[in-house]
């Protein structure tokens, strides 16, 4: 279900409304400053360069429907380097195209938004909702030693506010931002019950963008580093920035953990079934409780309380997410997993029966 709203009645959107998660990241994003959208269609994610079409007019910003996703990564850098609030979406497999242009923005230091709505895979897959790119996402998928900060938002409210919170890390670190739902999230329409703080245009001072040397010496952005010693120096930059994030920007739920002796390990639309799960797994008697990374790089690796019997993965993959629990849990106790894969989804009832057949 499509909804398309006039000008008038966008600018009063302050309280409650209901809209699909794609279009509510699509607006947070314009109320978060984003002038300039980059992108090509796939489902599950078309609703938001459908909505920037004709948003980004109305707010006087630049939205093209690139010829690729390539040239769309791409022209997300050239803007990026101007100091222009820049973004693009996709889903998986369009994702693995734009890796190159994501460690170019990476190794140039470029703030940018990049949305990850997940379908189904490997190769095309299917149009269904899954949390397969998690390695993509936190490993860096392109090539190099860079890290891109990835948030996994678990309802459409959250989204909008991690899309706020996004294009304020990317400016603070001058690195890029990787938004991480899946096709459910980005479908499901929720109520959205307030749109936070989001200036029309963004307050940073952006002394390193190319606007013209204008009397002052040029500036110059680029991730080609040539002469002996000079990428290695790039390089411990980057690391020593990297170690900042991981030391200020973890961000977690832990919920019902505090009595628990039994842990759900989950993130984005699993975790969202999840605490349904220890809902209803709590009222018959058992001591369970759910920690849900909300960043997925940085990882909240402290997490996991001390004294936890057993902890449970659940995640839409064949197991990825739970490589960073076994680290956090770094042999404290078993870890057992269920997950499902292609595009397939899980029931609530449907892991109490795994996990009640595992204690």
């Amino acid at each position: 279900m499509q909804i398309f709203m006039l000008k008038s009645e966008i600018s009063n959107l302050q309280s409650r409304v209901l809209m699909s998660g794609n279009e509510a990241v699509a607006e947070a994003a314009i109320r978060a400053g984003c002038r300039a959208y980059f992108g090509y269609p796939i489902t599950p994610q078309n609703e938001i360069p459908a909505y920037m079409s004709w948003r980004m007019h109305e707010v006087g910003g630049a939205f093209i429907q690139a010829e690729s996703e390539l040239a769309a990564i791409n022209m997300v850098y050239g803007a990026a380097a101007t100091g222009v609030r820049a973004m693009t979406s996709s889903s998986s497999p369009g994702v693995s195209l734009k890796q190159e242009g994501i460690s170019y923005l990476a190794g140039s230091e470029l703030p940018a938004v990049i949305l990850n709505v997940m379908r189904g895979g490997p190769g095309l897959g299917n149009i269904g909702p899954a949390q397969a790119d998690y390695f993509q996402s936190t490993r860096g998928g392109g090539h190099g030693d860079y890290r891109t900060i990835v948030l996994a938002p678990h309802t459409v409210q959250e989204a909008v506010e991690l899309t706020k919170l996004s294009f304020d890390l990317a400016d603070k670190y001058r690195n890029p931002v990787l938004l991480l739902i899946d096709g459910i999230l980005g479908q499901m329409m929720e109520p959205i019950d307030s749109w936070g703080e989001m200036p029309e245009v963004p307050r940073v001072e952006k002394t390193w963008a190319l606007t013209g040397a204008k009397g002052r010496a040029p500036h110059k952005i680029c991730s080609f580093f040539i002469k002996d010693g000079m990428l290695e120096q790039h390089n411990k930059k980057l690391q020593e920035k990297y170690k900042k994030i991981e030391k200020n920007e973890v961000m977690v739920e832990m919920y019902d953990t505090d009595d628990a002796e039994i842990v759900i390990a989950a993130y984005g639309i699993s975790a969202r079934l999840c605490k349904e799960v220890v809902r209803k797994m709590r009222s018959d008697g058992v001591s369970i409780g759910l920690v849900r990374p909300i960043s997925l790089w940085p990882f909240p690796y402290n997490a996991i309380p001390n004294g936890i019997k057993k902890v449970f993965v659940v995640e839409l993959s064949a197991g990825q997410f739970i490589d960073d629990v076994k680290i956090a849990v770094n042999g404290r106790c078993p870890i057992e997993f269920y997950g499902k894969t292609g595009g397939a989804f899980f029931s609530v009832e449907e892991i109490i029966e795994a996990i009640e057949g595992r204690i």
